[in-house]
């Protein structure tokens, strides 16, 4: 809590090893649950509704993280499926593959229809994502690089064109200094820049790294481990909060976050 600095427990028990969280702009929290292999929304009442399970006639590898568009309640999220490639993060299933199920993705979800749609499958792990501050641009981190060769260690960004992406590029390269690790979730401020956690690689480089507009690296927040998950939040939602491995950090900084998580 902000007033005295506690952090609440067993909110959620059992979390179906929820990963990416958000809230709808109804205030209900959408959780990806990578054991469960689905995305969900927990109801005011506490009931448990599932959004998406399945595509393509087969079941979701594991959703990892979500966003919801103000617009329209559409739900956004990624499919890349750690959580059944090691019990650690959910279920270990032995494919034998990388693409634990089917191949990865990024999803929409209708909030009138619930028809869920592909967005893009460019990414070769999509993970976390966000919008820019104006809804215009969608950013997905890659960490394909994990399981794939030929994958590079990078943030994407595609043009928003009502339900779908387009132009599809490399807006940011997770290389620093000759050694390269990975974004995982990240979130927009106000002004448009990016703050990514980041981690994989050791000290001086794992925590938070802050990327401008055009896609420049503009600062660093180093963690003593690495870092999986970010958000804004606070009264002012200028508190930025990072998940480490092991650890919850926050910190108040000198702009706001661009949406409501």
């Amino acid at each position: 809590m902000e007033e005295d600095g506690h952090v609440g427990r067993r909110f959620r028990s059992p979390s179906g090893n929820s990963n990416g969280n958000t809230f709808d702009y109804q205030g209900r929290q959408i959780a990806c649950e990578h054991g469960n292999r689905r995305v969900v929304r927990y109801e005011y009442d506490g009931s448990i509704t599932v959004l998406a399970d399945s595509a393509n006639g087969k079941m979701l590898n594991a959703p990892n993280d979500a966003v919801v568009h103000p617009n329209d309640g559409s739900i956004w999220f990624t499919d890349p499926g750690y959580g059944s490639l090691m019990n650690y993060e959910g279920v270990r299933h032995n494919t034998g593959s990388p693409q634990p199920f089917q191949k990865e993705a990024v999803y929409r979800i209708d909030a009138q229809t619930g028809q869920m749609t592909t967005v893009t499958q460019d990414p070769y792990k999509p993970n976390g994502l966000c919008f820019s501050p104006d809804y215009k641009i969608m950013y997905i981190a890659d960490t394909g690089a994990s399981h794939y060769s030929a994958a590079e260690k990078i943030i994407w960004a595609y043009d928003i064109d009502g339900a779908k992406l387009k132009n599809g590029r490399s807006y940011a390269s997770m290389e620093l200094d000759g050694k390269g690790g990975f974004a995982d979730g990240i979130r927009c401020d106000e002004d448009g820049n990016v703050w990514a956690s980041a981690g994989w690689v050791g000290d001086g480089y794992d925590g938070v790294h802050v990327f401008a507009p055009n896609g420049d690296r503009i600062g660093q927040i180093k963690l003593p481990e690495i870092c999986s998950n970010v958000c804004f939040g606070g009264t002012k939602r200028n508190r930025l909060f990072m998940t480490g491995s092991q650890s919850l950090y926050a910190v108040y900084v000198e702009t706001t976050g661009a949406h409501i998580t």
